[in-house]
């Protein structure tokens, strides 16, 4: 099943179909609605279901990364996945694509906790409208990682079944992050000026990113797609988390998947390599892609279906397994 990535140009996701004619060609249905969180702020939400005679096999709640969202590269992603039976949504985080910018700002994270709210209550809204039996997945990129690890480690409400991290922040690499000494004095200006775009990094997002050039410039077509300096709140609340993460590591139960690419220079790959290490998950993998960048759907066609490939197949028979227990259990709702 190859991803829909192959389809691109680079100038539209969708390629040289409308967005209606791409969807009825994947035999998936779409739809979309805006959501306002307890902040006031208006947050973009949609999802794809599989269509019949394709059966749901599980759900799987996207979280995108830090200057991504729901509606370009990482939508062809849901859809890969709702093609391959599960119903998939996702949510613009705010600053972020469709939804509400805080305080007037793009990018503007200075607290990550009010968008983990904004997650959950998403996404379990979007669990009800299938039986509590069925599997529920998260899928996570770069920040997005970071975000459902988190999620997880909260432990309230219905658990999932299993997590995919691509690329996930576990540590912002060396190689990209604020050079010393600033990184050592990003509290001052967080505390001074905490919208001001005066971190600089070793390179943009994009660019440090995708390897393929033309996915490069697809990317970089997004009419939602901001690149610039991380703002100064934003940049230490990054560092923050992934502190946060690091010291958690042990606590981390769920089965997961870690996909990342081994020449990343955005999120480190040691520091999933030590999540992997620390876990106390019974039910983990990691495979780290040698030469691959920290945008995986964003290399080689080869390279993407193999990366995918693994990924469709770890949620499926995670799906399976999941079914196969409440059969055998009865059916019953999960605690």
């Amino acid at each position: 099943m190859a991803h829909p990535v192959a389809e691109a140009n680079d100038k539209s996701v969708f390629g040289s179909l409308s967005p209606s004619e791409f969807y009825a060609h994947h035999s998936v249905s779409h739809d979309s609605e805006y959501i306002t969180n307890s902040r006031g702020l208006k947050l973009f939400t949609q999802w794809w279901i599989p269509l019949p005679p394709r059966e749901v096999i599980g759900t799987v709640a996207v979280v995108h990364g830090f200057t991504g969202e729901s509606s370009w590269l990482v939508q062809l992603t849901a859809v890969h996945l709702s093609k391959a039976g599960f119903a998939t949504c996702a949510i613009d985080h705010q600053g972020h694509g469709f939804s509400d910018r805080l305080d007037g700002f793009d990018l503007h994270i200075p607290d990550i906790n009010p968008v983990l709210d904004d997650c959950i209550s998403f996404f379990d809204s979007f669990r009800t409208r299938f039986p509590p039996s069925l599997p529920s997945f998260m899928y996570s990129e770069s920040l997005g990682g970071a975000i459902a690890l988190l999620i997880n480690l909260r432990d309230s409400g219905r658990p999932y079944d299993g997590i995919v991290l691509n690329g996930a922040m576990c540590g912002i690499s060396a190689k990209f992050k604020p050079p010393w000494p600033l990184e050592n004095f990003l509290w001052l200006a967080a505390a001074v000026v905490p919208t001001w775009r005066v971190v600089p990094t070793r390179g943009n997002i994009p660019g440090r990113s995708f390897k393929v050039e033309w996915k490069r410039r697809l990317a970089l077509a997004s009419p939602r797609r901001i690149v610039g300096r991380p703002r100064a709140a934003t940049a230490l609340e990054l560092l923050r988390i992934c502190r946060e993460l690091q010291g958690k590591f042990e606590e981390v139960e769920i089965p997961f998947l870690i996909v990342h690419g081994g020449d990343d220079v955005i999120c480190d790959p040691a520091c999933v390599e030590e999540l992997y290490r620390r876990a106390a998950s019974k039910d983990k993998t990691l495979k780290i892609y040698p030469d691959l960048w920290h945008q995986l759907v964003g290399e080689a066609d080869e390279d993407v279906e193999l990366v995918f490939g693994d990924i469709v197949e770890w949620l499926k028979t995670r799906a399976q397994r999941a079914a196969s227990y409440q059969a055998v259990a009865g059916g019953g709702e999960r605690s």
